[in-house]
């Protein structure tokens, strides 16, 4: 009704950005807008299935994630490795790779679509600039993130196995897309944090976040761990490289699930 909302309680989120805003009514309670959640419930789920629901787009996001999260991981699993062979198990992280592209698009359309009318430019576009949203960027990053994990294991299934030139051109790539994913998943912490930390334990949205962020730093672990040392043909660290890969790709499925069941969580209010 005209006049029954007062100004701002409170507005408040990390840096430039606004993730949280509150206004009071005449009657004392509060109309508050979270970024996260108002951006993953626009439109609210039609269904009311956690695990099944194929004609929404966050379903869509969560079941993507997953699937790739389970290809980078039995990717390393040295039995499945050993079974199929070095070209069918860089597929299979090509395979991982091109389903992380499709989850990452589709969560960067989510960010742009959620924004106010007022700063989505006009016409159909497929990409959009919205530098004041830290929902856009941290999907941006991510978006840029998979696309490198893309070249890097496509270059892992073509080129020669063990050579320098190889080793060289995969993990260029790989640093950059763990270095995009980690970005990303800091942006995600601190759009849900509302600033640098928060203990938000009951929130689904505080976990995702926080899984992804942990599984992001294992990429980039194993990243490192996967640079050729000059004048060999050997990794740093062919183990940790591994080992990091794994519990990266585990933590992705984790919260490639939540964000499930994020879907039918309920507004928060407080």
């Amino acid at each position: 009704m005209p006049g029954e909302r007062v100004g701002p309680v409170r507005e408040t989120g990390f840096g430039r950005f606004v993730t949280l805003r509150e206004r009071g009514r005449s009657d004392g309670s509060l109309v508050r807008w979270e970024s996260r959640w108002h951006r993953k419930h626009a439109p609210r789920p039609s269904g009311r299935s956690v695990w099944w629901a194929p004609r929404e787009r966050g379903w869509w996001i969560g079941v993507l994630f997953a699937i790739g999260s389970l290809l980078f991981a039995l990717g390393v699993v040295p039995v499945y490795a050993a079974a199929v062979g070095v070209r069918a198990d860089g597929l299979t992280f090509f395979i991982g790779s091109i389903f992380f592209t499709a989850a990452g698009f589709l969560q960067y359309r989510e960010a742009v679509d959620a924004a106010p009318a007022a700063a989505r430019p006009h016409g159909r576009r497929v990409l959009v600039y919205l530098p004041h949203q830290i929902d856009w960027w941290a999907t941006a990053w991510q978006f840029v993130g998979t696309l490198a994990f893309n070249i890097s294991t496509a270059v892992a299934v073509g080129a020669a196995i063990g050579s320098t030139q190889y080793r060289g051109h995969v993990w260029r790539p790989d640093i950059v897309g763990s270095v995009c994913f980690l970005v990303a998943s800091v942006l995600a912490w601190f759009e849900v944090c509302h600033g640098w930390a928060a203990w938000r334990i009951r929130s689904v949205a505080w976990w995702i976040t926080a899984v992804n962020l942990t599984g992001s730093i294992a990429f980039g672990v194993s990243a490192v761990a996967a640079f050729v040392e000059p004048g060999t043909t050997d990794l740093l660290s062919a183990p940790v490289s591994n080992l990091g890969t794994l519990i990266g790709a585990v933590l992705f499925f984790a919260g490639a699930a939540l964000l499930l069941v994020e879907r039918m969580e309920p507004e928060p209010t407080g």
